[in-house]
């Protein structure tokens, strides 16, 4: 006699790497990142690449890139205009999948400007970023964001970081029928697990696969360990 067969389920885990170039991208899929996030200038925390950058990475991988969408300090956009003729921009040079968040004067969802900057992306996958953890209430703001379209949401929970938006991370991993998360900022490796525990899925790391920091080439072998830990 047998007993009863037990369904198991395999849960598809997923690491995504901050890249700024095509040297990035080539040492991030050699230590096996799944995902790419297209930035430059990580001084003002990420901003929006030009197109002969987006080119140049899109020849240097075939791995899926994110291209961030952002001309601005903080979370309100500095040109409508400008944010919309970036896109279209970038989707003329191949890009297929973004990056974008925005919020108000009063740290809601800015609805409107993410639709106007989503209205020269229609179709493309993309990723609400870590805007949400500077919303008033991040949780909220979850609900807001899966109803404007995208598939990922980026957050730590709070805005300084995982250590601090752990609490928060466990509800939202709670909603990823809604849309997925993806965690990062200040993600360390001794994260993973509870994370992970908690049902997260998506991990997000830029400067920890940068032993020498941001002006020093992204390390493959330090990439390499993240993709074994998640």
């Amino acid at each position: 006699m047998f007993g009863p067969r037990l369904r198991v389920v395999m849960v598809q885990t997923m690491l995504e790497v901050i890249a700024l170039d095509a040297a990035d991208a080539v040492a991030a899929q050699a230590g096996g990142a799944h995902r790419l996030e297209l930035v430059t200038d990580m001084a003002r925390s990420g901003m929006t690449p030009p197109p002969a950058l987006v080119r140049s990475v899109l020849a240097a991988t075939d791995l899926p890139v994110r291209v961030m969408l952002r001309d601005a300090d903080g979370f309100a956009p500095g040109s409508l205009d400008g944010l919309r003729r970036d896109a279209a921009a970038l989707r003329e040079a191949g890009a297929t999948e973004f990056v974008l968040g925005f919020l108000d004067a009063g740290g809601r969802v800015d609805e409107d400007t993410c639709r106007a900057v989503l209205s020269e992306i229609d179709g493309c996958a993309w990723t609400f970023h870590r805007a949400l953890d500077n919303a008033a209430d991040p949780e909220a703001a979850w609900g807001v964001v899966a109803g404007l379209g995208c598939d990922t949401v980026l957050a730590s929970g709070a805005p300084g970081g995982v250590a601090d938006g752990f609490p928060v991370l466990e509800r939202l991993a709670a909603r990823q029928d809604e849309v997925a998360l993806l965690v990062g900022g200040g993600l360390k490796q001794e994260h993973v697990a509870p994370l992970k525990a908690a049902g997260a899925t998506g991990f997000h790391v830029g400067g920890a696969v940068r032993p020498g920091g941001w002006d020093a080439p992204l390390s493959a072998d330090a990439v390499r360990t993240w993709a074994n830990l998640v």
